[in-house]
């Protein structure tokens, strides 16, 4: 599915009360005045400088505090229990219900989102907008194959439709394959001289074929690189000429604000993220024969996707 690298399920606050500072020239101080510091915002959630101290000119300090007073690792695995499986059931599982009303809002078009929603949907959106540029820029996609694994709601599938591709489409959520088919019906009617795209419930692991272009986009975050690797090479075994990946890069920055957010899922449970170094993309690539030909990048505010288009070495 095209799941958002956004990484955040609440509005973090770090805030501080009054209070003074014995040691001025300490980095770890508490501010004088109440501020508070938000990485993000699906909802709210405040700690208290009873809890927190904010270091002055960052929040290292601050995030090692609240990293030290939750254990992610323990909940994805109590998550997991719940559905009675790992990293994949639980994608699943929150793709087809709770998670997919959130996101189906996110990419839909309605005006009942909140400020990082409505960014996460620009980002999404620029995301398609340049995979379609790289996709075109080759040419006329009449005619041509293409497999859209973890197709979300349609956004990629329906425009590649439109400029006349043979689109194959496939996401682990039925809620999400569902919600396509309806999307490309209403998006593709009356012309005549579309096809419309095959749908289906699928795993990456399972599908199959063999297609001019494959494409999967901000999928590979459900995937620890070790993971990663192998199905690259699977997506990379489907494709005849082009294979077409997006993935939330591995920066310093990216992993502190991912392990933040890991610590304040909200009730609707957030699954695990996984970021990945473009090194490590083309490495995966490389072994199995591929070369990356061109690369973009997509950023927002709380959105953030690098894209690599590869083809045979």
């Amino acid at each position: 599915m095209a799941y958002s690298p956004a990484l955040f399920s609440h509005n973090i606050r770090f805030t501080t009360n009054h209070h003074s500072n014995p040691n001025p020239n300490s980095k770890l101080y508490n501010l004088n005045t109440r501020r508070s510091l938000t990485l993000s915002a699906l909802g709210t959630e405040t700690i208290d400088s009873t809890t927190l101290a904010v270091i002055g000119g960052s929040s290292v300090a601050a995030i090692a505090a609240a990293i030290s007073l939750s254990d992610p690792e323990k909940r994805r695995q109590l998550q997991a229990e719940e559905v009675g499986g790992g990293d994949k059931e639980v994608v699943r599982d929150y793709f087809t219900n709770d998670g997919f009303q959130r996101w189906k809002k996110i990419y839909g078009d309605t005006d009942d989102v909140n400020k990082v929603q409505l960014d996460i949907r620009i980002g999404h959106a620029k995301t398609v907008e340049s995979v379609m540029k790289m996709l075109t820029d080759e040419g006329s996609l009449k005619g041509v194959s293409v497999c859209d694994a973890g197709c979300g709601t349609g956004l990629l599938s329906i425009p590649l439709a439109k400029e006349g591709a043979v689109v194959s489409a496939s996401d682990i959520s039925s809620s999400m394959v569902s919600e396509a088919q309806k999307n490309a019906k209403e998006g593709l009617q009356g012309k005549d001289d579309v096809q419309m795209p095959k749908f289906e419930v699928s795993d990456l692991e399972s599908l199959n074929g063999k297609y001019d272009t494959v494409v999967c986009l901000d999928v590979l975050i459900h995937y620890p690189q070790s993971k990663a690797d192998g199905m690259i090479a699977h997506l990379a075994s489907l494709a005849e000429n082009r294979l077409i990946l997006s993935f939330a890069p591995k920066t310093f920055y990216y992993d502190l604000l991912k392990r933040i957010g890991e610590l304040f899922p909200g009730p609707s449970k957030a699954t695990r993220a996984y970021l990945h170094s473009e090194a490590d993309i083309e490495r995966a690539l490389q072994k199995v024969g591929w070369k990356i030909r061109k690369r973009g990048l997509t950023t927002t505010q709380f959105y953030f996707s690098r894209i690599v288009e590869a083809v045979r070495a």
